[in-house]
């Protein structure tokens, strides 16, 4: 079951209350692809309460002076390492316990 985190039922009015970003830097960051909300049927913005912290992660970070593009790599960066990290796991798991695929 998914976490209510990750949940996408927040329209982008509220996430620019919660955040402080007005609605048109939500939306460039879109258009940067460091985000991706979802959509109603009636072409509304949906964004998860994760969408929010990621939001006010990036907006910290513009501050203090990195570019989207530095962000994305950054972002891209990380979750191969999150990645590798999980498939080593996997494989010292599966050596401690003798177990193949």
């Amino acid at each position: 079951m998914a976490s209510y985190k990750d949940k996408k039922v927040i329209t982008i009015g509220v996430v620019s209350e919660l955040t402080g970003l007005s609605e048109r830097k939500i939306r460039y960051y879109e258009e940067r692809k460091l985000l991706a909300p979802e959509r109603s049927k009636g072409g509304t913005r949906k964004y998860s309460f994760q969408d929010v912290e990621r939001l006010v992660d990036i907006a910290n970070k513009m501050e203090d002076g990195m570019q989207t593009f530095e962000i994305r790599k950054m972002e891209q960066r990380e979750l191969k390492n999150k990645q590798l990290r999980e498939r080593m796991l996997r494989g010292q798991i599966n050596a401690a316990f003798n177990m193949r695929k």
